[in-house]
């Protein structure tokens, strides 16, 4: 087979793969970049090659590994360029002593106990013709490295980013990459000359050119940016002159003596922040390197990673020293320092946890150093298990350290206190609270308005929070940095504000409260908050899911099924009025929330009408209502009781009498009953008949808890003697 056609099947073959893991990773809450590395290290010597040999041989001979480390080269240099590019001034302005002071012993310590390790290392593992000072640098730096972009991300999809742990990370993981960076550069001078007098004049050649590009090259680089900002869009020249500029300087700190990794950075770090500027350059450059390129410098890195080189019980006790020393140095350096700093225990703890995040940028240093020759492939894949291992354990350790209902107390949501205690009394009123999960502020108004309805009277406090959830797809792409989420969320709350302003009647726009969050599983984090802020209902918005005609599957079928709380859907068919309510009756409990539920909306509006629907098979006996409900409805003032009617219809075909008489309503409520054609079936699936048919707007009710109280906190008009109510 031609050798270019060879590498054509390898590239759709990588990617693929990749794409595959890296969404099974994501699946269990992990960065999407570690399931593309394992992808990478499934393709190599450790799986395919240990359980396909002869077609891992044909499929990736020697022959084809120079094309593919061209592609990775050229994907590390646009890459690197992207970070530094990322390496926002924003970052360093929060408690920048305290995150000098907590970066620098956070990578001093773990330095430190990298070369004791390669006391120990140095005989047993490392080639002959690396000197140990080269060696022990590069170890210590390996084991300083924090990823920044990983940590950027796992820190935007945690809502950390307006909190003071998730300002503190950021800045010190900003100081800690730009100082690791300047190791390695040094590791990587002495790996070259031999020692560290011969990499002097390299240092200080770099010391140089690090000077030029901050000075006369950001003062080039800002002329660009007015051009940009005169022509208002980043022209093909333009955008060609830029990456011009990145090989340039990439090929100069190649010749320097470093790497060129170096140089893309660099520029990448110089490179004006005009917040226009940087959207449309790391947009137009990140899905090539980021789904093309870098998947192949996954493979290539996978393609050198030999786990069966460990084959020795005493490699596999190295491989855990390795790892115990990497993980006991970030985090003990990073609390003690937190510690000393003032930081409180759970904060410094969850920060050291942070820290340990080395990911792809680990990945790059340990493919220098094998390159260079510095580390064997035994060292080399040791670390690589390290880097692994210690970014897998970032979220689940995290998460235990600093849970999500601590870090909810973090966030400042901006909105007013809605809780109140009673007037004369100190028994604490919790308010009624619907939570609104919100897909387009500019769609959705009816269904904030019904939330509404049901939620605000003036005889119980009450809020609306119309949930956003800004889901994104990539772990390291640029609109996953904390500050383009801060644009995002700050942008989507301002659409928020818009719907909210167009609410009616005036006075209840002040109850309700947008939240907008950063999630990876919009339905995960909806039934999350909803436990959290000890939410009463659910009203979601129906949607048809992509490869369904069912209007409840996908996210809607999940929330259905999963959150622990009461959940309706809206099928809005765009009435605005609730003058007229019907709903269809067949004693359960799905059935009893939409009766309760229509019967608040009864309470709340003195002109709105209730239509209670029995339809029966014939020769059957009629349905009773259920005892609680039965003392809901004797409970109810006279002037609400006269505008409920009950009707009882016989009829072979519920479905179809409903609709029917769904023909003459506003609302039709009705729970999701095997009755009505939309209860959970056992294969599944949803049957969703009178959602298609139905004639009005449609709400479908799902009970969880018989014990939620809808209509407790609007019976206030009843004397003390009447049964105490649970609905």
């Amino acid at each position: 087979m031609h050798i270019v056609i060879l590498v054509l099947v390898e590239v759709l073959i990588v990617i693929g793969l990749s794409r595959l893991v890296g969404l099974g990773f994501r699946s269990i809450k992990q960065p999407l970049v570690i399931g593309e590395i394992v992808a990478g290290i499934m393709l190599g010597p450790s799986l395919f090659g240990l359980v396909a040999p002869h077609l891992a041989v044909t499929l990736f001979p020697p022959e084809t590994f120079p094309f593919l480390n061209v592609l990775s080269q050229v994907g590390l240099i646009f890459f690197m360029f992207l970070i530094g590019l990322e390496l926002n001034p924003k970052y360093l302005s929060g408690q920048l002593e305290v995150a000098v002071l907590t970066s620098h012993v956070s990578i001093l310590v773990p330095f430190s106990l990298g070369t004791l390790l390669a006391v120990l290392l140095y005989p047993l593992v490392s080639n002959a013709s690396v000197s140990f000072t080269a060696f022990a640098l590069f170890l210590g730096a390996a084991m300083s490295i924090t990823a920044f972009p990983v940590l950027a991300r796992i820190i935007t999809e945690n809502n950390l980013q307006g909190t003071r742990l998730g300002t503190l990370a950021l800045t010190c993981a900003a100081v800690d990459d730009v100082t690791a960076w300047c190791l390695l550069a040094v590791a990587i001078a002495v790996a070259r000359t031999g020692d560290f007098a011969g990499a002097i004049p390299t240092i200080i050649a770099s010391i140089v050119y690090i000077g030029l590009m901050l000075t006369a090259g950001r003062w080039f680089l800002q002329r660009l940016a007015k051009h940009y900002l005169r022509a208002g869009r980043l022209s093909q020249l333009l955008l060609a002159g830029i990456y011009m500029g990145v090989v340039a300087s990439a090929l100069i700190t190649e010749l320097i003596g470093i790497h060129l990794i170096f140089g893309a950075f660099l520029l990448g770090a110089a490179m004006p922040k005009n917040e226009d500027l940087v959207r449309e350059l790391a947009v137009k450059t990140e899905d090539f390197v980021l789904i093309f390129l870098l998947p192949i410098f996954f493979a290539y890195s996978g393609l050198r990673t030999e786990i069966g080189l460990l084959n020795r019980p005493e490699l596999w006790l190295l491989c855990a020293l390795v790892l115990g020393v990497a993980i006991a140095g970030k985090y003990i350096g990073t609390y003690v320092a937190a510690r000393v700093s003032g930081i409180n225990k759970r904060e410094a703890s969850a920060l050291g946890w942070l820290m340990n995040t080395r990911g792809l940028t680990e990945l790059i240093v340990l493919n220098i150093g094998l390159e260079l020759g510095v580390i064997s492939p035994l060292i080399f894949t040791m670390l690589v298990i390290m880097a692994l291992v210690t970014t897998f354990m970032t979220s689940p350790l995290l998460e235990w350290t600093y849970p999500k209902r601590l870090i909810r107390l973090d966030v400042v949501e901006p909105e007013s206190e809605t809780e109140t205690a009673t007037a004369g009394s100190e028994t604490y009123i919790r308010p009624y609270r619907i939570l609104v999960p919100v897909a387009n502020p500019s769609t959705q108004k009816g269904l904030v308005q019904l939330a509404v309805s049901i939620a605000l009277n003036h005889r119980h406090p009450a809020v609306v929070n119309p949930l956003s959830l800004i889901e994104f797809e990539e772990d390291y792409a640029f609109e996953s940095t904390p500050v383009e989420a801060d644009r995002l969320i700050a942008q989507r709350r301002q659409q928020l504000e818009e719907l909210i302003n167009t609410l009616e009647p005036l006075e209840t726009r002040s109850c309700v409260h947008p939240i907008v969050r950063i999630s990876s599983n919009v339905a995960r984090e909806t039934a999350q908050i909803a436990v959290l802020d000890q939410v009463d209902l659910i009203l979601v918005g129906w949607h048809r899911p992509a490869f369904s005609s069912n209007r409840l599957g996908g996210r809607v079928g999940q929330l259905l099924t999963t959150a622990p709380v009461d959940v309706a859907v809206f099928v809005d068919r765009g009435s605005d009025r609730l003058e007229s309510l019907l709903v269809p009756y067949s004693a359960n409990i799905h059935d009893d929330l939409a009766l309760i539920l229509a019967l608040r909306l009864l309470i709340n509006h003195e002109t709105c009408m209730l239509q209670i629907l029995h339809v029966l098979p014939e020769n059957r006996h009629k349905d009773e209502l259920s005892y609680e409900l039965n003392m809901m409805m004797e409970q109810l003032p006279s002037s609400v009781r006269d505008r409920i009617e009950i009707k009882i219809v016989q009829a072979p075909e519920p479905i179809q009498a409903v609709v029917e008489a769904s023909k003459n309503v506003d609302l039709t409520i009705a729970g999701t009953s095997r009755t009505w054609g939309i209860e959970r079936q056992t294969l599944g699936r949803y049957t969703d008949q009178l959602a298609i048919q139905c004639c009005s707007s449609l709400l479908i009710t799902r009970r969880y808890s018989q014990v939620t109280a809808h209509l407790a906190s609007v019976l206030t008009e009843v004397s003390s003697q009447k049964p105490t109510l649970r609905s």
